[in-house]
């Protein structure tokens, strides 16, 4: 799957409350997506946002607190990207399980390298408030749709737990597989047809009703 570049951030001459911080988010994913973990720094940020190479000290520390803040902004964006796919959906709480399956994966392909960021990386501080929450709110996506489904709770009932882990594990190999392109799948694949393979192979990581 292609990466979607992000437009630049433009410089701008001065900044209002609580903007600074988010341009600082949204030309870190632009670095992220050119340079890489490797080649990622605070200072190319500030460059692309058009402020002094001082500014970001005024919201994140170093360049992991901005990772950081980054990260915690793909979860949510994972969680409307679930949401809105299982929202689409008309069907009984089987077919929505599917759908937010469907959403993580769709989310995933569109933006590997914060998908990257938010999985595989070391460098944002997970246990962080912000992070931590943040991922727990798509967490408990799956662990709701579980216990929907199933009447079991993941926090206290050994065979919702492996109900959770089994989807999680389909669809977070499915999307690894997609990005690094190894599915094969035709590059002009309509979206229909795409959608439905998707659909029926999470389908069959589904917990047994």
């Amino acid at each position: 799957m292609l990466e979607t570049d992000l437009p630049t951030a433009a410089p701008r001459k001065t900044y209002h409350h609580g903007d600074l911080r988010q341009t600082l988010i949204a030309a870190a994913e632009a670095e992220l997506i050119e340079k890489g973990l490797e080649g990622f720094s605070l200072r190319g940020c500030a460059k692309r946002a058009g402020v002094s190479h001082a500014a970001p000290a005024h919201h994140f520390k170093d360049a992991d607190a901005l990772l950081s803040a980054l990260a915690a902004e793909g979860f949510d964006r994972l969680n409307a990207s679930m949401a809105e796919a299982m929202d689409a959906v008309d069907g009984d709480m089987v077919e929505k399980f599917v759908a937010s399956g469907v959403g993580y994966v769709d989310f995933a392909c569109a933006n590997p390298a914060l998908f990257h960021l938010m999985f595989g990386s070391r460098r944002p501080d997970h246990e962080s408030p912000p992070l931590a929450e943040a991922g727990g709110r798509a967490f408990a996506v799956l662990t709701g749709n579980v216990a929907t489904m199933t009447g079991r709770d993941y926090a206290t009932d050994p065979a919702a737990g492996e109900d959770v882990i089994a989807a999680w594990a389909m669809v977070h190999g499915l999307s690894e597989l997609l990005i690094g392109d190894k599915l094969h799948l035709p590059e002009d694949m309509p979206r229909p047809a795409f959608k439905a393979l998707i659909s029926a192979i999470i389908r069959r990581s589904g917990p047994k009703i």
